[in-house]
């Protein structure tokens, strides 16, 4: 496959009264044309700040990149000024947001919102942006375009107005999607009906997506290969097989515990213990084992290295370490995995 994006060693701060917050910690990922990744973790573990990283959206002065690279088709975008990323954001690397209401601006109708970007990009007259617009509209799904191009986003339902936000991403064919928790405020039939287009389009026009969610169920639906984020850091990825059916990280098996499946009950699911580390002063060693039954003496010393599973298949846990003691995923974890690979109709 064709490689379209490339994070090396990337590290975001924020400059607060409390001091430096280190949000992300030594993220490494690639993006191959066509696939789509799910990152992956609680809230707080660096999800939006790595893709606010990728779009060039951190606030400034107050985030700044410490180290890393990132590489779009072998451009290294950290070192690009804001003008230069103007030209790249909309028209090759495009963003959906969680809250379609705060994207929108109120006070242009949906059908000029999404031809400024045809516009500026695609260097289209009006009469051919709208013509492209009334198709988007019609793509995404929303129906008698011809009118709703001329209304305002206070006139769509919640699952309409995140239809709009997705139109204006794909306006310009963007070569990476990135959906930053896209569904979140949907209920669920809209949740799955919106998931279902994101999949279609991209079969359509071969886009690559990068799908940030706390939601491992909504994972399991849309993703080739999964990251699991915690503490700012990667530490368990691996393609969606690895994660549902052979999870190493007890982090990760924590996720897959609280997550229902349609053959659980209420009294299976469970939740993390504790909460997770002050960024402002990070632990030593694993930031994971505080809330980890499972941690060793090493974990409050020594921060894990990435250990190989497979070759798609990496973890950051001692526990696979070849003087580590067996240990086993919890039986309900086990049953999860179990019900997950039968959702996804496997034997």
């Amino acid at each position: 496959m064709s490689k379209l994006l490339e994070v090396k060693d990337l590290r975001v701060s924020f400059n607060t009264y409390n001091g430096e917050v280190q949000a992300v910690r030594g993220v490494n990922f690639e993006l191959n044309k066509g696939e789509t990744l799910a990152i992956v973790g609680e809230s707080g573990s660096g999800k939006s700040v790595t893709t606010s990283a990728l779009m060039g959206l951190l606030p400034k002065p107050q985030a700044m990149i410490k180290t890393g690279e990132i590489l779009f088709e072998g451009q290294d975008i950290v070192k690009k000024s804001n003008k230069e990323m103007q030209k790249i954001r909309g028209k090759d690397i495009s963003m959906v947001f969680q809250d379609p209401m705060s994207s929108l601006n109120p006070t242009m109708k949906v059908g000029n919102q999404i031809m400024e970007g045809l516009i500026k990009h695609q260097h289209m007259n009006r009469t051919d942006a709208k013509k492209k617009a009334l198709e988007l509209l019609d793509q995404v799904g929303i129906p008698h375009p011809d009118v709703r191009l001329h209304q305002y986003p206070h006139q769509f339902s919640g699952g309409m107005r995140q239809r709009v936000v997705i139109a204006i991403a794909l306006a310009c064919n963007p070569k990476i999607l990135i959906a930053d928790e896209p569904t979140t405020a949907l209920d669920v039939t809209i949740q799955a009906q919106i998931l279902e287009l994101m999949k279609e389009i991209q079969r359509e026009s071969d886009s690559a997506i990068v799908f940030i969610t706390h939601d491992l169920g909504v994972v399991a639906n849309v993703a080739d290969r999964v990251a699991v984020m915690y503490a700012g850091k990667i530490i368990e990825t691996g393609t969606v097989d690895d994660i549902f059916y052979n999870a190493k990280h007890p982090y990760t098996w924590g996720l897959l515990g609280s997550m229902p499946t349609p053959d659980s009950d209420d009294e299976e699911l469970f939740a993390i213990p504790g909460s997770p580390p002050d960024m402002s002063n990070p632990p030593k060693g694993d930031a994971f084992a505080p809330r980890n039954k499972f941690a060793l003496e090493i974990d409050t010393v020594m921060e894990p290295p990435m250990f190989k599973v497979s070759d798609t298949h990496y973890a950051a846990t001692w526990l696979l370490h070849e003087d580590a003691p067996k240990i086993e995923p919890p039986d309900s974890v086990k049953k999860r995995m179990q019900g997950f690979a039968r959702t996804r109709g496997d034997k």
